[in-house]
């Protein structure tokens, strides 16, 4: 498989690394100090675009992948608001996207482990949950995309929470999430119920941002020769 790398910083190369070693062509590399290499021409050349880039610049890297008639696999967090522009735009193109908030297999099991027990919580409204995530100091975007996917879950399933906060102390009907930025820690994730006379807690801690990065790759594979919207659900088969 013929790749092109949009992005290229300490997640990019960890990418790169991976997908070398599971016999896959590195064909395109796009960096700060390239973006004018980033055409639709160059992009046909390749079979699939792994992009990790920034808020600002992914949803026009998602445009120029669907002209090229490319799929794009994305990683990067902080765009979500136009979600629905993205996708209307990739079906109408039959274009093939791939977007996780996490390629970490372990924290989409995490995922389902989460919604799980806000299943199991949901009627038990005198566990008041709340969420910290912590990453390193390169992050730009707080609260992280996993720690959102975490708490959308949580939203939707919990009757009495309606909406995510950063402000102490939350009000009843909201979730707090915390977030801290710390040397070059790769993520971790908790997720903390919270009574009077005691407390329940899950937590994924990555020890590296390996698996995020075989998980990117992975991706990549899966979606080869496929079209539309396309997440980690149907990678895992979850």
């Amino acid at each position: 498989m013929k790749l092109a790398l949009i992005g290229y910083g300490k997640m990019g190369k960890e990418i790169g690394k991976i997908a070398q070693s599971r016999g896959h062509e590195i064909l395109l590399i796009i960096d700060i100090d390239n973006p004018h290499e980033l055409t639709v021409e160059n992009l046909q050349k390749c079979d699939v675009a792994i992009e990790f880039t920034i808020p600002v610049t992914a949803v026009d890297n998602y445009y120029k992948c669907f002209e090229a008639g490319i799929p794009v696999v994305s990683g990067t967090t902080g765009w979500l608001k136009r979600r629905d522009e993205v996708h209307a735009r990739c079906l109408e193109t039959n274009g093939t996207f791939f977007y996780g908030s996490n390629f970490s297999v372990g924290v989409n099991l995490f995922f389902e482990l989460n919604r799980k027990l806000a299943e199991l919580m949901s009627s038990h409204p005198d566990y008041k949950p709340e969420m910290t995530e912590v990453h390193h100091t390169q992050k730009l975007d707080a609260p992280s995309g996993t720690g959102l996917s975490l708490a959308e879950d949580i939203i939707d399933v919990l009757p009495d929470i309606e909406k995510w906060v950063e402000k102490d102390p939350p009000a009843q009907n909201e979730l707090l999430i915390r977030s801290e930025r710390v040397g070059e820690v790769p993520g971790i994730h908790t997720i903390r119920y919270d009574s009077e006379v005691d407390f329940i807690e899950i937590t994924h801690s990555a020890k590296s941002r390996k698996g995020f990065a075989l998980g990117a790759v992975l991706a990549a594979e899966y979606s080869l020769d496929k079209k539309g919207i396309l997440t980690m659900k149907d990678l895992l088969k979850i």
